[in-house]
């Protein structure tokens, strides 16, 4: 069962050169060596939600003293693996679990051996969409005299530790000053839920005094977010419409003022809205 969902709106800006790597099939010989990902149709650079989420969980697991103990593709993250332990970790219920990460006997359709899957779902509560560039943005970068449409490129020397050998590469990173739309919805399913949203935009803060992408202990990827709404929508929003919704309606605002006025936003959580055409 779903109660309803929080709608997390506004913009990433990079404050310094972001550099998100991209697939190398077609680059021409002699071309940039590391690239940035691009949507194949418009080729403007993007945020992958899968980056984008993947670093608040690290850092969250981090915050919280959480020990990486799953394999998941090329990196190690916490996951729980008993009922007892999911039901303490914030970090599985907003980012989620893997079937094989259950105890042997169970599956992710049944959920954790002996519990009820729709008072207590083992479901992921955060949704992360792809952040894409703003119009804005891009007419800038445009207009701008930068290396390649809509970023530049680096000129890196490696040095081999062993040989003394200094090896030059390139790498390509969007802008400083560019800005991304974003989106989070984060799902509520019980009555507890909503008390880790909290958790939500302490990752997001972590991830502002950290860095995104690839080369961050170089300087790239430090980004700000500013948003512009959280929006509360109940499940009755999706069956019949509604004339209110519960928001901030403050203009854009900081991941630390946001925190600091938390009460506020969680209050509205979880409380009806006028159906449209009532009142």
């Amino acid at each position: 069962m779903i109660k309803g969902k929080v709608l997390i709106t506004g913009e990433i800006e990079a404050l310094t050169g972001l550099h998100i790597g991209g697939s190398s099939t077609g680059m021409e010989i002699g071309g940039v060596d590391l690239i940035v990902i691009r949507d194949s149709i418009t080729r403007r650079p993007y945020i992958p939600g899968s980056s984008l989420k993947g670093k608040m969980r690290c850092l969250l697991e981090r915050s919280e003293g959480k020990k990486p103990n799953k394999d998941v593709g090329n990196s190690r993250i916490h996951m729980c693996d008993t009922l007892e332990d999911y039901r303490r970790c914030g970090v599985c219920k907003i980012f989620g679990v893997t079937p094989d990460s259950l105890r042997p006997g169970t599956s992710a359709a049944s959920g954790y051996a002996g519990h009820d899957v729709e008072s207590e779902p083992v479901l992921t509560r955060l949704i992360v969409r792809d952040a894409m560039m703003t119009d804005e943005t891009a007419r800038n970068l445009e207009r701008a005299d930068t290396d390649l449409l809509y970023t530049d490129v680096k000129t890196e020397v490696v040095i081999d530790r062993l040989t003394s050998q200094a090896t030059p590469r390139q790498i390509e990173r969007v802008p400083a000053g560019s800005r991304f739309g974003f989106g989070m919805i984060f799902n509520v399913f019980a009555d507890g839920d909503r008390e880790h949203l909290k958790q939500v935009f302490q990752a997001m803060a972590l991830l502002e005094d950290d860095y995104l992408g690839g080369q961050g202990s170089r300087g790239y990827g430090r980004i700000k977010f500013d948003i512009k709404d959280v929006t509360w929508r109940p499940v009755e929003y999706y069956k019949s419409g509604a004339k209110e919704l519960h928001g901030l309606n403050m203009g854009k605002r900081s991941v630390s003022e946001i925190l600091g006025d938390i009460g506020k936003v969680l209050e509205n959580i979880g409380t009806p809205v006028k159906a449209a055409g009532s009142g």
